[in-house]
């Protein structure tokens, strides 16, 4: 699982980079085979302003070639990387599902056609 940390109006530190690392390994190492590629997005939205403008936007590329997106905005960084990480997990584990049960209707109609036959 190759993961690629980007930031946008801020300098990545090693141990931002290093917690949103720990994080998404956790969140996703058990569909490790299933997962290609993750790319972060680390912004501050408002810059020097303040609020809750720390967004996180994750895209998991799955082996399927579909990809899960998941954006988070909180007032602090490593919230938002932890919401995010949390639902990519989540919404990962629906998008598997979803394309497991798929292909084995898939394959249940294929074989009650060739058992038709």
């Amino acid at each position: 699982m190759r993961i690629d940390i980007q930031t946008n109006g801020f300098i990545l530190t090693d141990g931002l980079r290093e917690h949103a690392t720990r994080r998404l390994q956790f969140a996703l190492s058990w569909a490790n085979h299933d997962v290609h590629k993750i790319a972060m997005r680390l912004s501050d939205i408002n810059g020097p302003r303040g609020g809750s403008d720390k967004r996180c936007q994750i895209q998991v590329r799955l082996s399927g070639g579909q990809d899960v997106v998941i954006e988070d905005t909180e007032a602090d960084l490593y919230v938002a990387i932890d919401r995010a990480a949390d639902r990519a997990d989540h919404a990962v584990a629906r998008r598997l599902e979803r394309l497991r049960e798929h292909h084995h209707e898939r394959l249940q109609g294929a074989e009650l056609k060739e058992a038709l036959l």
